[in-house]
């Protein structure tokens, strides 16, 4: 949808447009910042990743989902949220202030990787075991 009016970027030094990303663990790999919406399945992946992270929550999703997610980085000061609204405004500034504040960068990176929960699936078996009875 958005490749077509953003692939002349490419031409552009140490930026990298793509259509679709089938490995987003290499492409998080090299990233040194994220842009991201942040549907759940989204912040769990950059909590574990710890990169410095701008979200953009969709404001097309039921019950403004995605922006319930994006605060609870945001009120514990673990990523940087802008409204879709804001962009025009409020995106260039922001992310030229992340881009040339190294200390900025290493908060929002620690601050999101403190809230990676990597053993989640294990969690929720064994607390689905204990409520059918199989695990005490």
């Amino acid at each position: 949808m958005y490749y077509d009016e953003y692939k002349y970027l490419n031409e552009k030094e140490n930026v990298h447009v793509f259509g679709f990303i089938d490995r987003m663990d290499f492409a998080y790999a090299a990233a040194d910042f994220i842009i991201s919406r942040s549907g759940a399945s989204s912040i769990s992946e950059l909590c574990i990743v710890g990169k410095p992270t701008v979200l953009i929550p969709s404001p097309n999703v039921a019950e403004d989902h995605q922006t319930k997610n994006a605060m609870s980085l945001f009120d514990n000061k673990a990523a940087i949220l802008l409204k879709e609204i804001e962009l025009e405004e409020k995106f260039k500034r922001t992310f030229a202030d992340l881009v040339s504040n190294d200390e900025l960068q290493e908060k929002l990176s620690k601050r999101i990787h403190k809230r990676a929960l990597p053993n989640a699936t294990n969690n929720i078996v064994d607390e689905i075991e204990r409520l059918i009875g199989i695990r005490k």
